[in-house]
């Protein structure tokens, strides 16, 4: 499990998702955005968000980078530019970036997380798309694992833990057959024993039936005996 986008900008939802998370008994990675993002702060500028993210990791959550600022950044060819539009709605923050400027950008994100006192093992980035020289860069500067649509990658040189992921497209032109997928998907998953991941977005909460059907996924998974788990308990099982 993953809740995305967690921001000053996002607490409220961030909050409902780990609300029905910790109901069920479900650990999650909390996908942390350090910058400024969505009109709200900085994450070091935001005291009640750090000491509700460190009560979260205190209760088995875990934290994890999720970008600095989560916005898209020019350049890169046409088709990543492609690839970015579709896949992740023009934030692809690291999807186009040389290792120099992936560097610099996780550099960033880790020094604002160190004045909340948080330090990180993971890194998703947005959209789940990571450059070969973000990649390059993650593995550098000491990351265990960043993940993408379809796997969770252990650095710096594997192995690759098969496992996608399944979310949802808020206000897309698919946003009914992709919620009809999802609990499909999660019942043949949960049936044949594969691992798989589903991801929570602060969006999804301004459609009460992707939240529904979110839920009914997870809940269905765990009946199956699904074992949740974190994205580091994953890596270091």
């Amino acid at each position: 499990m993953s809740v995305h986008d967690v921001a000053s900008s996002t607490a409220a939802p961030t909050a409902q998702w780990l609300t029905d998370l910790d109901e069920r008994g479900v650990p999650a990675t909390l996908l942390l955005i350090p910058g400024p993002f969505g009109g709200g702060p900085a994450l070091r500028d935001d005291p009640a968000l750090t000491e509700f993210l460190h009560r979260a990791a205190g209760r088995g959550h875990e934290l994890a980078l999720h970008g600095y600022r989560h916005e898209g950044v020019p350049g890169g060819s046409l088709w990543r530019r492609g690839v970015n539009e579709v896949l992740a709605r023009g934030a692809g923050e690291f999807w186009t970036l040389t290792e120099q400027q992936a560097r610099r950008r996780l550099r960033a994100g880790l020094e604002m997380l160190a004045d909340a006192d948080i330090g990180v093992m993971g890194f998703t980035p947005p959209g789940w798309l990571a450059s070969p020289g973000t990649r390059r860069a993650l593995a550098a500067l000491g990351f265990g694992y960043w993940t993408s649509h379809l796997a969770v990658h252990c650095l710096p040189g594997g192995p690759v833990r098969r496992m996608p992921v399944l979310s949802h497209r808020p206000g897309g032109a698919g946003e009914r057959t992709g919620a009809r997928l999802m609990i499909d998907a999660a019942r043949t998953f949960s049936r044949r024993r594969m691992p798989f991941r589903i991801a929570l977005h602060p969006a999804d909460l301004t459609r009460p039936g992707l939240r529904r059907t979110t839920l009914a996924a997870l809940d269905l998974a765990l009946a199956a005996g699904a074992r949740p788990m974190t994205y580091e308990a994953a890596v270091t099982a």
